[in-house]
């Protein structure tokens, strides 16, 4: 319930950002994405954070570039996928072992290099999540929800435009 709260609460604060549908960025960034984790990225907690040196997959087969599966990760059901008036998105939950910091510096590194900007973070005890998008149809959001005892819970949603 947690969960859904927190998923509730980051798809309110992105819908609440308004959208510019004229603004559209080339997908060529996206496409450049990194996907070795070479570089370092900073989160709010503060320390920087390497993200893994592995290959990301796909969130979903239609997914864009930015919307893959942390490394490592365990999809817990297959992806969601659905049309809206932004254009096709999805949503995908999975776990992983990797830290709620490596999981949002992750995925901060892939919003950057498609051009997305930061639109919200939270970091509530040891909750994180993110949101980025571009201004018109392309929006990320990764919340990740620690465990105890178990991997941690991570929600990835995405629309990635016309």
């Amino acid at each position: 319930m947690k969960r859904m709260l927190w998923a509730a609460t980051i798809t309110a604060a992105i819908v609440m950002t308004g959208c510019d549908s004229n603004a559209k960025k080339d997908d060529a960034a996206v496409e450049a994405a990194p996907t070795d984790g070479a570089t370092e990225a900073t989160t709010a907690a503060g320390p920087a954070v390497a993200p893994p040196a592995t290959t990301a997959e796909p969130a979903a087969p239609d997914a864009p570039a930015f919307a893959v599966i942390y490394p490592g990760g365990q999809p817990k059901s297959a992806a969601i996928s659905a049309q809206g008036p932004a254009g096709p998105g999805g949503m995908l939950d999975f776990t992983t072992d990797a830290t709620p910091d490596e999981v949002v510096a992750f995925y901060r590194q892939r919003a950057e290099a498609a051009g997305l900007k930061p639109i919200n973070s939270l970091n509530r005890g040891e909750a994180r999540a993110y949101s980025a998008g571009d201004g018109g149809t392309r929006l990320l959001t990764v919340v990740v929800t620690p465990v105890d005892g178990a991997p941690n819970d991570v929600q990835l949603s995405w629309t990635g435009g016309h």
